[in-house]
């Protein structure tokens, strides 16, 4: 059969820096059938493939109703449905993702001037799940309607021997009961490894901070500090990992979304504070924040203020070396600045923040 296998993502985004994990799977699994695959650049043409795959990791991800109305067309993922995405068939979840489905594509981006860097995760990682789910259930969450961890797959089930590195997706990884053999199993591999979704730090005990920290880490250390609530124990944990490791931890930071689902100006001017006070703990501990903003942050009177407090934040090279002042004060950032001042004039308790320095 003739199958095209488009990755949604990668049409609509302009930066497109990981391949999709389900695309891979299709693909692999019809190519060990004899079946003819290509990675499909766009929606054009369609009519002549037996069957076409098309997966979105993003909401913000546009496809063509037409085309998803066609007989020869199945389409899923979190893009489509968030958190009710239909899994794929077994016998394709448990497939070894074909890693050479974006070769072409890689390679037309570094012809054309793109850098190695850029597409690491196409061409140096064996990526996969060895857990799925979480216990949190929070509401903005795609994982919120797992109730604990499971082991999901082995780590043989995606392993390349002839890429040089690991990158694991897994939603909560030390909420599975089984963490210490399935770790203990990646760090004999020898080769560098990542949690690229981040890992709870709050889950952290000293066996696990022994044997996260005496791997071969790959990249930064990430956690998660979503909720203000939260400051006191993140705090502790971070002391606790201390013990271990003296790097520069990171923390993904979600802002822009009520829990109360009121969404009016009230809630708007305490999560910019919540937001505000989160970095400070972080600065105070010397660890990075990565804002990510819920998408009806646009909704906000001050959207940007929160454009500009993620692209500081964002921006480690700026973070660590200027106050969020100083950044909006920089050459090109006159409208950065005006969101600061006119959020300044409304709330001049926010000042002291603005001039907080890592």
């Amino acid at each position: 059969m003739r199958i095209a296998v488009i990755d949604a993502d990668l049409i609509s985004r302009k930066r497109h820096r990981f391949p999709n994990l389900a695309c891979m799977k299709l693909s692999g699994f019809h190519k060990e059938r004899g079946d003819d695959v290509v990675l499909k650049l766009d929606y054009d043409g369609l009519d002549g493939f037996d069957r076409v795959y098309i997966s979105a990791v993003f909401t913000s991800t546009k496809v063509p109703v037409s085309t998803l109305m066609k007989d020869n067309v199945s389409y899923g993922g979190t893009g489509f449905f968030y958190d009710k995405a239909t899994p794929l068939p077994e016998e394709v979840e448990h497939y070894i993702p074909d890693y050479h489905l974006y070769d072409d594509w890689v390679a037309a981006q570094l012809t054309a001037g793109g850098k190695h860097a850029e597409y690491k995760y196409y061409t140096d990682y064996s990526i996969g799940f060895l857990t799925r789910g979480c216990f949190r259930k929070c509401t903005f969450c795609v994982n919120r309607n797992y109730d604990r961890v499971r082991i999901h797959s082995p780590l043989s089930e995606f392993f390349d021997p002839d890429r040089p590195k690991l990158c694991f997706l897994d939603d909560n990884f030390f909420g599975c009961a089984d963490w210490q053999r399935i770790l203990e199993e990646v760090k004999a591999t020898g080769r560098p490894f990542q949690f690229k979704q981040g890992l709870d730090e709050r889950l952290l005990t000293d066996d696990k901070c022994a044997a996260l920290f005496s791997g071969k880490y790959d990249g930064d250390y990430i956690f998660a500090f979503d909720n203000l609530d939260d400051a006191k124990v993140i705090e502790r944990k971070i002391q606790l990992a201390r013990k271990y490791s003296d790097a520069v931890f990171k923390f993904y930071c979600f802002t822009g979304y009520d829990r109360s689902a009121r969404w009016d100006a009230g809630f708007w001017r305490q999560d910019i504070f919540d937001l505000l006070q989160r970095i400070e703990i972080l600065m105070r501990n010397r660890c990075l924040p990565y804002v990510m903003r819920f998408e009806r942050y646009e909704d906000s009177p001050y959207r940007g203020v929160y454009i500009t407090i993620a692209r500081w934040c964002n921006q480690p090279s700026f973070f660590k070396k200027k106050t969020l002042r100083e950044y909006a004060q920089m050459p090109g950032n006159a409208t950065a600045l005006r969101y600061l001042t006119d959020f300044e004039r409304l709330f001049p308790e926010a000042g002291r923040y603005f001039d907080l320095r890592f």
